[in-house]
């Protein structure tokens, strides 16, 4: 599908679901009553992991999941668990440095977190966003702007850095949300997905983890919608897993 095609078919679905706005807007707020708001995971944002004298650096930007909610400490979450298991596929000590912010999109990523990034290179960037962009109904056209912009940064930031890119939300696995809405975020995060997946096709060294087919809710959340400790586990193994058996880097 093209990028016309997937913006009509933004279009088209938003005038379908107008009439029902109302509706919806109420059922979005009482599903924010009902999960509340986790804290972001407390601690150091930066750690280490694995053995070895030579380290390679890690670094992890984006939204909440990035933030850590859902987690006592860092080392629990994306980072520090995204960390451990990159260490021991390329079987070196990895320091990571993690900047996350809950509610943040692609835009206000490069508005407010790029400006806190270190200033140093980095050999690895893991980027976790797309969860507010689908749930604030960014566009496709937006979305891949967005999203364009933010790794032609990383990548002037880190010219010889893997970049790893977190898949779009599985929104329709997620228990807090109720119908209609989790099956009209649901599609529009597939429309994200199929977005990124060409525009990181012919990027050198982009590596982005796809939507899974088979996707195990059990344990994952913590509160619905944010990972528990053992669905950041579950989850950076799989992307690393999927990373190293499916890309060259």
């Amino acid at each position: 599908m093209s990028m016309i095609r997937w913006q009509a078919a933004f279009i088209a679905g938003g005038a379908l679901l107008l009439p029902f706005a109302p509706l919806l807007y109420l059922q979005g707020q009482a599903t924010r009553r009902k999960v509340g708001l986790l804290p972001p995971a407390s601690g150091p944002l930066q750690g280490q992991t694995g053995e070895g004298t030579e380290a390679a650096r890690l670094f992890v930007i984006g939204e909440s999941t990035v933030a850590g909610l859902g987690a006592r400490t860092h080392e629990f979450a994306l980072a520090g668990q995204f960390a451990k298991y990159l260490s021991r596929r390329i079987d070196r000590r990895v320091e990571w440095t993690v900047i996350g912010k809950n509610g943040v999109t692609a835009r206000r990523t490069i508005d407010e977190l790029v400006p806190r990034m270190p200033k140093t290179a980095f050999d690895y960037v893991l980027v976790g966003l797309g969860g507010n962009d689908v749930m604030k109904l960014s566009s496709p056209r937006k979305w891949r702007q967005d999203m364009t912009r933010l790794l032609g940064i990383l990548r002037e930031r880190s010219p010889d850095a893997v970049i790893f890119i977190t898949n779009c939300p599985m929104i329709n696995t997620s228990p807090a949300i109720p119908q209609p809405i989790r099956g009209i975020l649901w599609e529009l995060s597939k429309l994200h997905d199929a977005n990124i997946r060409d525009l990181t096709s012919g990027m050198e060294r982009v590596l982005y983890f796809r939507q899974p087919v088979e996707f195990q809710a059990e344990g994952f959340f913590a509160d619905g919608i944010h990972p528990s400790e053992q669905g950041y586990a579950d989850w950076s193994k799989a992307m690393v897993d999927f990373f190293y058996e499916n890309y060259e880097w």
